[in-house]
């Protein structure tokens, strides 16, 4: 059975046919990763030695990545022993993945096509997650789809989700024509690995597009319940939309050092910031070698604001994201 190790001297087994992220994972060894289907890209590694092969197609990855031994680690398994340029993520490997019921605790409209849901668990069953995590939500006939987690850990437990709709959708359908308060659901979580981490730069860029904004506010009570975690000078949050209406909610933070800037793409006649998060950053003037920087929202802006940013003098570590990637 081929042997995976990473550059911090970690070693697992992996099995024919199973994908090197699940072979960690049964090692209880965490590696990034997010949307387990090939299409995010998070869980990108470079090969150092060995022979792996795709059974996922890796859509995230690009011809030039290919050709200098790039992988998905979610859509790839070891063929022989194999050696990955990526560290795993330590004790975030303890916090387990599991299956709960959980009921509806409640629903909102925050605009026409975004519904708040909070969910509650049995009392002796919490989630134990970081902020910046997702569920999947799982309804009737096994419908299965995946939303961030928009509050911090909370005393009694509960989970607030920020659902948009989608024209056709079949979860959607059920959101917003059928769901009702004490609905019987299912929820797998916590997955992704999209969370703060320690850092030593000063500037704490959010970044954030429609309902993207709903990790970004976990993380902002987080920081706001724990100051001692802020080590940020600065924290930067931009969330963009459409107009006026997409931007149901303003950030309000008297313990942290906030500046938030929404950000409009259609609102012509908007005073503030317009076009897209990641221009908006780079028109402040952001030291972005002094910046560690989070986003969240469409595949498009992640991988606008990826590009554009590192090419500003970002340092490509200290770019972590989670991009939704979309379904019916």
């Amino acid at each position: 059975m081929p042997t995976v190790k990473l550059v911090n001297n970690k070693t697992f087994d992996c099995q024919s046919g199973q994908t090197l992220l699940e072979a960690a994972y049964a090692h209880g060894i965490a590696l990034e990763h997010s949307c387990r289907t090939g299409r995010c890209g998070v869980c990108k590694a470079q090969m150092l030695d060995g022979t792996t092969k795709a059974i996922k197609a890796e859509e995230s990855l690009c011809a030039e990545e290919q050709a200098v031994g790039f992988i998905l680690t979610c859509c790839r398994t070891a063929v022989t022993d194999v050696s990955l340029d990526i560290e795993d993520l330590g004790e975030f490997g303890k916090i387990a993945t599991r299956t709960l019921p959980c009921r509806i605790d409640s629903l909102s409209h925050l605009t026409d096509d975004v519904i708040e849901v909070t969910l509650r668990t049995p009392p002796a069953s919490r989630l134990i997650y970081l902020p910046g995590q997702y569920i999947d939500v799982i309804g009737k006939d096994g419908l299965r789809r995946s939303y961030s987690i928009a509050n911090a850990p909370r005393d009694d437990g509960k989970l607030t989700l920020q659902i948009r709709k989608v024209p056709g959708g079949m979860m959607s359908r059920y959101w917003f024509e059928e769901a009702q308060a004490n609905d019987l659901l299912r929820l797998e979580g916590p997955l992704g690995t999209f969370f703060l981490r320690t850092s030593d730069a000063s500037q704490l860029v959010l970044l954030a597009t429609g309902t993207g904004i709903a990790p970004i506010r976990a993380m902002l009570e987080q920081l706001a319940a724990k100051p001692a975690m802020n080590t940020y000078r600065r924290i930067h949050v931009y969330w963009g939309g459409r107009t006026e209406k997409d931007l149901y909610w303003t950030p309000d933070y008297s313990v942290l050092p906030l500046c938030f800037v929404p950000v409009l793409s259609r609102s012509p006649d908007s005073t503030g910031a317009k076009g897209y998060v990641q221009d908006a950053v780079l028109a402040d003037g952001i030291d972005l070698a002094d910046a560690i920087i989070y986003a969240c929202g469409s595949e498009s802006m992640i991988s606008s604001a990826m590009n554009k940013l590192i090419a500003a003098g970002l340092r490509r570590k200290n770019f972590y994201f989670d991009a939704f990637v979309s379904s019916n």
